[in-house]
């Protein structure tokens, strides 16, 4: 059973390490068919952007961990 579990992550770290040497040898399918399109203020916060929204519930999330972390409840066992 050792064996068999050695060789599973011995191939597994393998696949890991050829994959993106391969990926990277491969010859590209699409050369040069890339669409480039403009967009203003996208990101710095535009109307596209919506930064300021995600960073606001970042900071709700982060003061709702810290009260439920400071709830002050008792966790003492109550057995006899």
């Amino acid at each position: 059973m050792k064996f068999v579990k050695k060789a599973v992550v011995a191939a597994s770290v393998i696949s890991m390490a050829v994959a993106p040497v391969a990926a990277s040898a491969a010859q590209p399918q699409f050369d040069g068919v890339r669409a480039d399109t403009e967009v203003d203020g996208a990101a710095f916060g535009g109307a596209a952007g919506g930064s300021w929204l995600l960073l606001l519930l970042a900071g709700a999330a982060i003061v709702a961990g810290i009260a439920v972390a400071a709830n002050g409840s008792n966790n003492n066992p109550t057995s006899p």
